[in-house]
């Protein structure tokens, strides 16, 4: 178990984050990753949401069915959503281009892993939230109202599980 505070790392309340979901989320990209020291997978993500949810400070990350990483969302209690400086960008785009079932998207990528709080992180983002996992659900065709996004978006029929999780730590550099 790492401590975070070593690293460069400081606690602070998810309220206090000043966090922007459209820049952070949409166009920085994040990373979500789940497991621990005995295996952990992680690929980016643009999708998402934060906010209020059942009373508690909530993200919602959207995982395809045929992502590694969702073997380990579904394992796992805890994951992370790690946000990164601009000169990290080339490797959040091979962690979403890759697979970590036939690639070894840490050491391709330099990153480091850091095992914190029953999840992972990386010792190069600026700011992490500690997920704890509420709600699993996957998108369904009928309940689309803009038929065109349905269309547009899942043409394979590879809908989403949308995980709605309580941001439990968050913590920045």
């Amino acid at each position: 178990m790492s401590d975070m505070s070593a690293l460069g790392f400081k606690e602070t309340a998810p309220e206090k984050l000043g966090f922007d979901p459209f820049n952070r989320i949409g166009s920085q990209w994040m990373l979500v990753t789940a497991g621990s020291e005995g295996g952990f997978n992680t690929m980016t993500a643009s999708w998402g949401f934060a906010g209020v949810m059942w009373g508690k400070p909530c993200v919602e990350t959207v995982i395809r069915p045929q992502r590694y990483t969702k073997e380990f969302l579904d394992k796992n209690e805890y994951f992370t959503l790690s946000f990164f400086p601009e000169d990290m960008r080339s490797a959040l785009a091979l962690c979403g281009r890759v697979s970590g079932r036939d690639t070894d998207k840490i050491g391709e990528t330099g990153l480091k892993p850091v095992f914190t709080d029953g999840t992972t992180a990386f010792e190069q983002a600026e700011l992490v939230l500690v997920c704890k996992k509420l709600y699993v659900s996957q998108l369904e065709s009928s309940c689309f109202t803009e038929r065109d996004l349905d269309g547009a978006n899942y043409a394979a029929g590879d809908y989403h599980y949308a995980y709605i999780a309580e941001i439990v730590k968050a913590y920045v550099k």
